[in-house]
């Protein structure tokens, strides 16, 4: 069995007002755990954030987890200056207790959206597992524009593209950087995509690809739970500002699908604004 939580943790920002990361390692606990954690909104230095104190929280999660190799995702790295003297730093992680084979991080578009937009990305992970090696990536895409998530979405497409067609022909081995690490179809896509279950742009992550053997990306959930509505995963507890409604998804590729045992909504935790999801694959 592989068990997987994908969680958009807000800096640990908790319903009640208070971040508490901690209280995130006991959630994760509370939930059996996982052989995989994915969090999106990790900060450090960042003071301003409500309820932050500035402090380096991939570190601390370092230290929250220590049976897991840390792999991060920066996509937000300002450093001190003269108005700001501390360097701050916001992204994603990615905690394995596998062996990791590598670690990549990609750069999303950062088009101009009109209005608030940060630069996003992906952070992806190959890790061994008893059935052989599986690239986990994780994100989280612009909210504020639609049209900028799109180009968000193809460049997903492409990363994904690229790595089977690594598979099909691979690269010649050398000496240092040169070497090749396994390579591998077997995918599982995971992370906040800031779109609700009818939004068209989730059909297009789903699309074939033109290249014959790619297998199609899949939302894990209707392929257990075919016609029942995607759980809410955020706002779930407070809706003062937002309605509740669904934003976070775990894709598979197809080759992954006949090993899919569950993959559960948690409608209980009140740590984030988000909800994790736990996936497990036999």
């Amino acid at each position: 069995m592989l068990s997987l939580i994908t969680w958009n943790i807000q800096w640990g920002l908790g319903v009640d007002g208070q971040v508490s990361l901690p209280r995130i390692a006991a959630e994760c606990a509370r939930l059996g755990g996982a052989d995989i954690l994915c969090f999106q909104e990790v900060a450090d230095g960042f003071a301003d954030l409500r309820g932050h104190d500035g402090s380096d929280q991939f570190a601390e999660l370092a230290r929250l987890f220590p049976d897991y190799q840390m792999c991060e995702g920066i996509t937000i790295d300002w450093p001190p200056t003269g108005t700001a003297p501390v360097r701050r730093r916001f992204g994603n992680v990615i905690l394995s207790r596998l062996p990791v084979h590598q670690v990549l991080r990609h750069a999303l578009p950062w088009k101009h959206a009109g209005g608030e937009a940060m630069q996003r990305g992906v952070l992806e992970v190959t890790v061994q597992t008893d059935e052989g090696p599986l690239r986990i990536l994780t994100t989280h895409l612009e909210w504020s524009s639609a049209d900028l998530r799109h180009h968000q979405i193809v460049a997903l497409r492409r990363l994904y593209q690229e790595a089977c067609e690594r598979v099909f022909t691979p690269h010649l081995s050398g000496k240092g950087p040169y070497a090749t690490r396994p390579q591998t179809c077997d995918t599982i896509l995971t992370g906040d995509f800031n779109m609700r279950p009818d939004d068209p742009l989730l059909t297009l992550i789903q699309a074939s690809f033109e290249t014959d053997g790619v297998p199609s990306l899949c939302d894990a959930w209707p392929l257990l739970h075919r016609t029942d509505q995607h759980p809410p995963s955020m706002c779930l507890h407070d809706q003062s500002k937002e309605p509740t409604r669904c934003l976070d998804y775990i894709f598979l590729s197809e080759t992954l699908e006949p090993r899919l045992v569950s993959i559960d909504y948690d409608q209980i935790s009140q740590a984030s604004d988000h909800q994790p999801v736990r996936l497990v694959l036999g």
